[in-house]
């Protein structure tokens, strides 16, 4: 019940703020290390991660697409590890922000996130999604449906998450911290769904920006290869 309470709070971020005009896209989190949340909002998509600190156990994940009407936040979920029922359907609430503290009521308790960031101070900021693989015959493009891979950045936090929004499926997920300096991109691992052995890792990766896509280079957490290319996802589905 209390991790239900959690990500009903995650998904209520954005609504008070645009509601007040204010703009919360960054990163947020809230609740004790035994049960931290990591919540990320662009202007169009979020998603939430609870873990555990201490041990580096992860705990689950949702996220997917808001908007606001009449001082209400809607969220349609694309994934949920916690209520799969709760995917492709509209949840409705409301939140209060005072400066950099959102409070979520409900049933008599309150909930509460706190600033990370605003956005910055990271390049990569926004939600993309994998458009394309370079292998040894050349860029092989692909086109995101159902199933996504979708990576989700504030200004000092990423997550990415695979799933399959008709399905209902989870595939997996991950996040951190990173920075985005001089070219390089890092990653500093603070939860992995499949592997919590790899929490506390580092990993840098060459990153450049051309016509809007980034380009993603380097190795992954297990030492294999890595060439990608994101786009974000407004631009991609606006095509």
């Amino acid at each position: 019940m209390k991790h239900s309470i959690l990500f009903s709070v995650v998904l209520l971020v954005s609504c008070a703020c645009q509601a007040q005009s204010i703009n919360i896209t960054g990163a947020w989190e809230s609740g004790p290390d035994e049960n931290h949340i990591s919540m990320i909002v662009t202007d169009h998509y979020f998603s939430a991660a609870v873990y555990n600190k201490k041990n580096n156990t992860y705990i689950g994940t949702c996220g997917g697409t808001w908007r606001i009407e009449k001082n209400q936040f809607i969220e349609v979920h694309e994934f949920n590890t916690m209520k799969p029922d709760w995917i492709g359907s509209e949840q409705k609430s409301e939140i209060q922000l005072k400066n950099d503290k959102l409070f979520f009521k409900t049933s008599g308790k309150t909930e509460e996130f706190s600033r990370v960031d605003n956005g910055s101070p990271g390049q990569l900021a926004g939600a993309w999604l994998i458009t394309g693989r370079m292998t040894d015959k050349g860029l092989q493009k692909r086109s995101p449906g159902p199933r996504k891979t979708m990576k989700i950045l504030s200004g000092t936090r990423f997550q990415w998450i695979a799933y399959n929004s008709e399905t209902k499926e989870f595939f997996g997920t991950g996040g951190g911290t990173y920075t985005s300096e001089n070219g390089k991109y890092t990653e500093n691992i603070d939860f992995f769904s499949r592997d919590n052995s790899r929490v506390g890792a580092k990993l840098q990766f060459d990153f450049s920006i051309a016509d809007g896509d980034w380009r993603h280079q380097g190795l992954s957490s297990k030492g294999e290869p890595i060439d990608e290319v994101w786009s974000k996802r407004e631009k991609f589905e606006k095509q």
